[in-house]
């Protein structure tokens, strides 16, 4: 099990592109994903449930993966928090 803390870098932060974004890179993991914040829990691969957070810009979640490909699942959200741009195998 992974732990990471990330600060989004997504300009409209995990609102409306921004969660659609994040949920289609942790779809494409088979690991349990779940988003932290403010003492929520929400799985990653809902759309509704990372709208529900409301992240803005600049705001901080922990990632929580667990699986077989965590750690490229990880690395791979990392990513979008840092740049708000998906890696092409991503898209």
């Amino acid at each position: 099990m992974l732990y990471k803390e990330l600060t989004i870098h997504i300009p409209s932060g995990l609102k409306s592109k921004g969660a659609a974004m994040f949920t289609h890179v942790a779809g494409h993991f088979e690991s349990q994903i779940l988003i932290e914040c403010e003492n929520k829990k929400i799985n990653a691969k809902s759309i509704m449930g990372v709208l529900a957070l409301r992240i803005p810009e600049g705001g901080t979640v922990t990632v929580v993966a667990n699986g077989k490909d965590e750690q490229e699942a990880v690395a791979a959200l990392k990513q979008l928090a840092a740049t708000g741009e998906l890696a092409p195998e991503m898209q």
